[in-house]
């Protein structure tokens, strides 16, 4: 987690205090799951005098201010004992089983078990009070069918495969240790630690921990870096809200400081990182409105698909590649991002100017009829894009008919990125219109093409 590096204006601040009064909040500490977390959490030293659990109209569950919380006071400090932790899970009743196993497995693993684990234990779990508050299903593409996987953008779709696959894995490629826990197990190991009940565990590692650096040990593989934090984890993320959060060895306890504050009654929030709504989907399951950091990505595949009647392309792709230069081309509203109009520059290049290539990649200025091309080519990729766009927001409109509660959810999150791309791309084409000196003319500069699309 971390702060933005600006701060928003007074303009900013009054809007969103407007905002803030239109939003409606329950609080939820008198529901039985929230008194018996409290209580939970209570046994191992932690209180809460500044936030209760509430649910509000905007987000969902979040934490509410129940004081004013003034700029750099500690908002959670929550004790080691209340930490979800590997150093918990190996110090439990399962600790003998990865102690013994044959090889050594990885942290994310054992934290999946435990609380998989856990929730099949039920009444016998002491964690139970901590299991009964995590959401039963998430909207992150791990758990997406493929008629949801298929409208999201390309270059989210095939990281989302990947992170489905990664869990798949995770369940395939370790049925003999699932295996080996039979004996905890009051059902057949197939029925408890099955590839959904993983996969749920996956999700509420991926989309709720906090980074924790744990000593290492002889017993597990890896990078060992993941908390769960109950009570802490209900904080939901603003784009714009800046925090200090770091485990204190001093105190043992992980907390949160405010860095602007908080009016009273007020949902607190704290921050991520600097991330786009893409990254957002893809690790937490949400998408920020109004996130600062948003953009829309160019895929290879859709570059290479405008160009394809550039003979020498494939040398020019091969070039970018090898120069770092051919992942995150992106667009923003304020127009395309210097890494795309570089890479755009470098393709308006013949190949017979092989020899300028690398001074174009470090900034060498294009003839004026090149620099054009790169332009005009910016828009055609914006209106590629728009147009996915505008086809995946009519079927996910289909979809939202068909499906039930759960998938609906997923749905109208994948809507909420598809409708910010459609905005994006939207205001991209008028800044690139802008920046067209001859919008009128015809292209005379095009390289190495026989036909362009």
């Amino acid at each position: 987690m971390g702060g933005c590096s600006r701060r928003a204006g007074r303009a900013a601040r009054k809007r969103r205090q407007k905002c803030e009064s239109t939003v409606q909040s329950v609080s939820l500490c008198h529901q039985l799951p929230y008194v018996r977390l409290m209580k939970f959490l209570h046994q191992r030293g932690f209180t809460s005098a500044l936030l209760q659990p509430a649910l509000f109209t905007d987000t969902g569950r979040g934490l509410q201010t129940l004081k004013t919380i003034k700029p750099g006071q500690l908002v959670i400090s929550l004790p080691e004992h209340c930490l979800l932790t590997t150093s918990a899970v190996l110090n439990s009743y399962l600790g003998q089983y990865f102690k013994s196993w044959k090889r050594r497995l990885s942290p994310l693993l054992a934290l999946c078990v435990f609380l998989v684990c856990e929730r099949h234990r039920g009444e016998a779990s002491d964690w139970l009070p901590y299991i009964d508050v995590l959401p039963a299903t998430y909207t992150c593409p791990a758990c997406f069918p493929d008629d949801v996987m298929a409208v999201l953008p390309t270059s989210v779709r095939r990281r989302a495969a990947e992170q489905r696959e990664a869990v798949r894995e995770i369940h395939s490629s370790n049925q003999d240790f699932f295996g080996s826990l039979q004996p905890i197990l009051s059902r057949p190991v197939e029925e408890v630690l099955t590839y959904e009940a993983v996969r749920w565990a996956w999700c509420s590692v991926n989309t709720r921990s906090v980074f924790m650096s744990q000593p290492s040990n002889d017993f597990l593989s890896g990078e060992d870096v993941y908390a769960l934090a109950p009570f802490l984890d209900l904080l939901n993320h603003r784009p714009d809200v800046q925090v200090k959060a770091s485990f204190n060895d001093v105190t043992r306890c992980y907390e949160i400081r405010s860095v602007s504050g908080t009016l009273r009654y007020q949902q607190a929030f704290i921050n991520y990182g600097s991330h786009d709504n893409q990254r957002l989907l893809l690790e937490y399951g949400f998408v920020a409105p109004g996130n600062p950091h948003s953009v829309v990505y160019v895929d290879t595949d859709l570059l290479c698909d405008v160009l394809r009647g550039d003979r020498s392309l494939n040398q020019k792709i091969k070039f970018l590649k090898g120069n770092n230069l051919l992942h995150n081309l992106t667009v923003s509203s304020e127009g395309p991002s210097w890494r795309l109009m570089t890479a755009l520059r470098l393709l308006s290049m013949p190949q017979t100017l092989y020899h300028q290539w690398k001074a174009v990649l470090l900034g060498q200025a294009v003839c004026e009829e090149r620099e054009e091309w790169s332009i005009r080519t910016a828009k055609t990729l914006c209106q590629r894009l728009l147009q996915d766009t505008h086809t995946a927001l009519d079927k996910i409109s289909d979809l939202l008919r068909q499906r039930d509660q759960s998938v609906r959810e997923q749905l109208d999150v994948v809507r909420s990125l598809r409708l910010e791309e459609r905005c994006i791309l939207g205001r991209c084409l008028e800044v690139l219109q802008g920046m067209m000196k001859h919008p009128d003319e015809p292209l005379t500069c095009q390289p190495d093409v026989d036909t362009v699309s």
